[in-house]
Parts: structure tokens; C-alpha cells; sequence
């Protein structure tokens, strides 16, 4: 499965958005209405899912959709 696909589906479960509104340019606490809660609940879920980690310091740089799908790749590959 696609990264995005799986980014998508974590993101799904997390928040109870419509499908539609998880676009790459989403702002996930703007666009998606994520709270602190649901961003570590993310995090959390795509280091378990992609078996990696995410440092504190560079989590506060994931804002958007495309951003933790880019940040997944770089660290993946």
C-alpha cells in the first residue's frame, strides 16, 4: 500500500473526517480540526505502522498531510 494511501487511512481513524477533505495541502489542526491529542495519537500510530521514529523536535514541523507523507518517505528510504 501507498504511503499516502496508509497515511490517509491512519488519519481517517484518528480524526472521523470525510475522506474528501484529507487532501495533501491539509493543514491537519486548521483544515482537519486535530487536537495536541490527535497529533500524538497520529504520530504514534504512522511510527507504529511504518516501524520508525519520530524525534520531538521535529514532530512541531508536521503540519500538513504532505508534509508527514514527505517526512515518511525521507526517513523510510
Amino acid at each position: 500500500m501507498a504511503v499516502e494511501d496508509t497515511v490517509k487511512e491512519i488519519l481517517l481513524e484518528i480524526l472521523e473526517v470525510d475522506e474528501k477533505d484529507i487532501v495533501p495541502k491539509a493543514h491537519l489542526i486548521k483544515d482537519l480540526s486535530a487536537s495536541s491529542v490527535d497529533l500524538v495519537e497520529i504520530m504514534a500510530a504512522v511510527e507504529n505502522e511504518f516501524d520508525m521514529d519520530i524525534p520531538d523536535e521535529d514532530a512541531p514541523e508536521i503540519r500538513t498531510v504532505q508534509a508527514l507523507v514527505d517526512y515518511i518517505k525521507k526517513e523510510s528510504s
